[in-house]
């Protein structure tokens, strides 16, 4: 009876072993799966960020142009440009106002945008406000074309976020045409990357946005 016992009592330890085994290998295979996932997605969409951002090289120009929104990064890279001599005028948009800003309660976002390029040292004569009650980026780009042939402008610098610069620089080339060079260059916003946008509810809003944005402008204009 010992005898025909022991087996039975020998095998139960070796089949936990088994299980224990087959258990920690698929638990690796799940993590290993999962790593792998990520790590691909991650370049998955690093790579789709690259493939629809476009910049240009900042050159000498005319003037910089500080297009609607944008406050914390579009003056400052304007007023970088001027600081470089790339530029010895810079352009600001005169922006529709909103109903607080009517009422004079609040700066307009002219205003605030004169304000940071005048705390960066930029000579209150060498900035000068385009159009008027300007709402959109087709709007600007209409003011500039404008301000271009009236002051014989050939080439112009436009700092926009990484999302936007597409847009913008299709847009400006659409309705300035050949006559005036147009160079944007694309900055990466102060709350997220281009390497880690997707690590950022901003960043994921502003892609989506722009993508929608951009089928939207070229559809319409």
């Amino acid at each position: 009876m010992t005898s025909t016992a022991l087996p039975t009592h020998r095998a139960r330890p070796r089949c936990c072993t088994i299980l224990l085994r087959a258990a920690l290998a698929l638990l690796a295979a799940i993590v290993g799966l999962t790593l792998g996932g990520w790590f691909a997605r991650v370049s998955v969409l690093r790579s789709a960020a690259e493939l629809w951002i476009v910049s240009d090289r900042p050159l000498p120009a005319d003037a910089a142009v500080v297009l609607g929104g944008g406050l914390e990064d579009r003056p400052f890279a304007a007023a970088e440009y001027y600081r470089r001599g790339l530029v010895k005028k810079i352009l600001v948009s005169n922006v529709r106002l909103g109903p607080a800003e009517r009422l004079g309660v609040a700066k307009s976002e002219t205003a605030l945008v004169q304000e940071v390029l005048r705390n960066l040292g930029v000579p209150e004569g060498d900035v000068e406000v385009f159009g008027a009650n300007l709402s959109s980026t087709h709007d600007e780009a209409v003011a500039l074309r404008n301000w271009a042939q009236h002051d014989d402008a050939r080439r112009l610098l436009v700092p926009t976020e990484i999302f936007a610069a597409r847009r913008v620089r299709w847009m400006l080339h659409r309705v300035l045409g050949d006559q005036t060079v147009i160079a944007v260059q694309a900055l990466d916003p102060p709350d997220y990357n281009r390497n880690d946008w997707w690590q950022h509810s901003q960043g994921l809003i502003a892609f989506e946005t722009e993508i929608l944005k951009y089928i939207y402008y070229r559809l319409k204009y």
